[in-house]
């Protein structure tokens, strides 16, 4: 979020981020609304676009990585993503915060 915050040419007088907390590096004024995405239709509308974008990622990495099944799980932990991560070990692709790929490194 603050990566794509920065990156924009022109700030946001607010945002409105769905959850509890704003991360303290935001430099630009928000306000978190807990369940935001239920309530507020500009957040509604962000999540959708942001689910499409990422399951149509996922079938890209699927085609890219097979054997992970990323275009069933769509990037969760589900019990079958974490079988393939034991067999096939990490794809380039895995986020090393990811706490079950974080101890898998460790």
């Amino acid at each position: 979020m603050i990566r794509a915050v920065n990156s924009l040419s022109k700030k946001p007088e607010l945002l409105l981020i769905d959850g509890n907390m704003v991360p303290p590096k935001i430099q630009t004024k928000a306000q978190s609304i807990i369940k935001g995405d239920k309530l507020v239709p500009e957040i509604s509308a962000a999540s959708i676009v942001a689910k499409v974008i990422r399951d149509h990622h996922m079938k890209i990495l699927d085609k890219k990585y097979p054997g992970y099944n990323f275009k069933s799980n769509n990037g969760y932990g589900v019990k079958a993503h974490l079988d393939a991560l034991k067999n096939l070990g990490l794809s380039p692709t895995h986020r090393r915060s990811f706490k079950p790929i974080h101890n898998i490194l460790c």
